[in-house]
């Protein structure tokens, strides 16, 4: 298949392992004449190929050149024949040496058929993807040659695969429009799926039924924003979310060596600001039902030891991935999901939280810039993963200043951006939280009141969904155990936890 023509013949190179970096690029000169021919007979071939074929992947620069004039007589409604494509090419010195513009007149006349143009034109493109991936070879073994100190092997390793990622995303040639019956299908397809899942959702479930009822689960390719003032559980929701959809992953590998995720997802975990450590404790102290401060301080029972072994061993079989490495770029931190998703598989990704991710635009930028960066790129990542991707989120302090402190879009910082790039915006609320930091002195009358206040809102907490592009808005309202970090379904009053105060 790969070869040249006489017109276009290279130097014969000797076949020895002494002289492979002599080796002529893979290529195929026939396909480009072929193609070139069938578009100068018949226009329309050029259609089907236009989408993913473009000049640079033909090996010939003449080739490329002639496709590139063709390309644009077309789109700019006029012929492409031999004859208007004549005066462009009449002082072309390539074109010269293999017989002047005649050659034109060759290639249309040796065209046979219109109905393989796509064909040649995938033929072209893989051949040139192939001599891509040979030339980030040549760089990759180049630069690990004679790389300055300060070049680390991480930073090569890190661009190397970059350079990879680049070249796959550019490397598909699939997409453009598709019936609306293909859409059609995926939709019902998407539906009974939903019908056969416990709970009827359409997504990965959260393991919180009211926040379920109202989402759907989690979707493919949504960017979800998790955001909230410090203390009121925004990390501790993600993970306990990241746990409940990795301790139900439940697949099924196929006889073609494909895996078919019937529920649940194999999770991903970024924690720019907590170490790995910290959030293990927390899982460790939300599953054995022990406060995180006993486990650190050891000061634990030897039943609450054995139930820290049973909890350690549960865990250790979940599907859930941390990254802790702080200062991440957006551009490593999607090179790390890809590589993830590659080597392990992905379902949900989860970011905590977005103001530590920073940009990979010039240092001058201003933040708001850099935010959008981040969040476009996170929305772009979410789709091309199809995972849905919860990012926590600071709030501004605007909120503390107003009398009801439930957040609203507008407290987003560098609102903008995040509000219009995000599938869905949550906000954690706890009522709890400021009111206890209001309680007056327990001898006066306002302390008995201050107690029942707090009895009613003890151990509650919301989940606002002030945005959602395919749902209603609304609150969810959970119950909240902080000294186990753990987010759970709301039980009824006779329930309830003994209250103290």
């Amino acid at each position: 298949m790969e070869s040249a023509s006489n017109a276009y013949a290279l130097p014969v190179a000797a076949t020895g392992p002494e002289s492979l970096d002599y080796r002529s690029p893979p290529h195929n000169i026939e396909a480009e004449q072929a193609l070139l021919g069938a578009i100068l007979v018949n226009n329309e071939a050029y259609d089907r190929v236009a989408i993913f074929l473009e000049p640079r992947h033909f090996y010939e620069p003449l080739h490329g050149r002639i496709y590139e004039a063709m390309a644009k007589l077309i789109t700019q409604g006029h012929l492409a024949t031999p004859v208007t494509l004549k005066h462009f090419f009449e002082r072309d010195t390539a074109l010269q040496e293999i017989g002047g513009t005649p050659y034109l007149a060759r290639l249309a006349g040796a065209a046979t058929t219109i109905f393989n143009t796509e064909e040649y034109g995938r033929a072209i493109y893989e051949l040139a993807i192939r001599r891509d991936l040979i030339q980030i070879g040549s760089d990759i073994h180049l630069r690990a040659f004679d790389a300055p100190v300060d070049d680390k092997p991480g930073q090569q390793i890190l661009d190397a695969e970059q350079a990879l990622y680049s070249l796959a995303e550019k490397g598909k040639y699939e997409g453009g429009f598709q019936p609306f019956h293909d859409s059609l299908r995926n939709a019902i397809d998407m539906a009974a799926a939903a019908y056969e899942r416990d709970g009827g959702l359409s997504g990965i479930s959260t393991g919180l039924r009211e926040l379920d009822r109202m989402l759907g689960g989690l979707q493919p390719s949504d960017l979800l924003i998790l955001a909230g003032r410090p203390a009121m559980g925004k990390t501790a929701l993600a993970t306990n979310i990241a746990f409940n959809a990795a301790k139900n992953y439940r697949a099924e590998h196929r006889s073609d060596g494909s895996v078919e995720v019937k529920d649940g997802a194999i999770v991903g975990f970024f924690s720019l600001e907590m170490s790995s450590e910290q959030l293990a404790t927390r899982l460790l102290a939300e599953q054995a039902s022990i406060p995180s401060e006993k486990i650190r301080r050891g000061n634990i029972h030897e039943d609450e030891f054995h139930r820290l072994v049973d909890a350690s061993r549960e865990l250790q079989a979940v599907p859930l991935y941390i990254d802790d490495t702080g200062g991440l770029t957006i551009a490593t931190l999607a090179a790390r999901a890809r590589r993830l998703k590659r080597q392990r598989g992905l379902g949900l990704l989860v970011i905590d939280y977005l103001q530590l991710l920073s940009g990979s635009g010039k240092a001058g930028e201003n933040r708001v810039q850099e935010v959008t960066q981040i969040t476009t790129g996170l929305k772009a990542l979410a789709k091309e993963l199809n995972v849905p991707i919860i990012a926590l989120s600071q709030l501004s302090r605007q909120v503390e200043n107003r009398e009801d402190k439930r957040p609203q879009l507008a407290d987003l910082r560098e609102s903008g951006s995040i509000e219009q790039d995000a599938d869905v915006v949550l906000f954690v609320y706890r009522e709890e939280y400021y009111m206890e930091r209001q309680a007056p002195r327990e001898d006066t009358p306002e302390y008995q009141q201050w107690q029942s206040d707090m009895a009613k809102i003890h151990g509650l907490a919301e989940v606002i969904i002030g945005k959602q592009r395919h749902g209603p808005t609304g609150t969810a309202k959970l119950q909240f155990q902080a000294d186990v970090t753990r987010f759970s379904d709301l039980v009824h009053d006779d329930h309830l936890p003994e209250q103290r105060f």
